[in-house]
């Protein structure tokens, strides 16, 4: 597991497309293991914050209590549309509370990019990477992907 800094020094391209593509929505979808065992996957607000990726959440919500009892999720990119022309990225890895003494200075940080905090207790977590890749298609149907840890662009034709 990496930093979201960490990321991107190893990782730079696939960072770099990843950022673009979550700057798209200004949202992320999340995949969270309910306490069943089944996969929920709701969207979610993130931010960059001294180096990582944050991602914020409702006081005790579903998707913030599954990452409470288990840490591993998927980041998403929300798709702009069902060409895939576009792209979308998946990172895979695990979310855990922002660090006590970091958590006032991440809401100032929220409050400053949004002219918003939450009123009362709220989650905040910080995503640390353990893999991940981005994909897209060509008109013609060619799937194009980059993926980490590896980083060299592959090509799939259609048949």
């Amino acid at each position: 597991m990496v930093s979201w800094i960490d990321f991107r020094e190893s990782a730079p391209e696939l960072a770099r497309l990843a950022e673009e593509r979550f700057a798209a929505s200004d949202i992320v979808l999340i995949g969270t293991l309910r306490k069943d065992g089944w996969p929920r996957i709701t969207p979610i607000e993130y931010s960059y914050f001294e180096g990582d990726f944050l991602m914020g959440a409702m006081w005790q919500s579903k998707k913030a209590l599954d990452l409470l009892r288990d840490p591993r999720c998927v980041v998403h990119s929300v798709p702009p549309d069902k060409s895939g022309q576009q792209g979308d990225v998946k990172l895979y890895g695990r979310a855990r509370p922002i660090e006590r003494q970091r958590e006032e200075a991440y809401w100032q940080h929220i409050f400053a990019k949004l002219n918003w905090r939450p009123e009362g207790p709220s989650h905040a977590f910080v995503f640390e990477v353990q893999s991940g890749s981005f994909v897209r298609f060509d008109g013609d149907g060619t799937m194009h992907w980059l993926a980490w840890p590896g980083g060299e662009w592959r090509t799939q034709r259609s048949s």
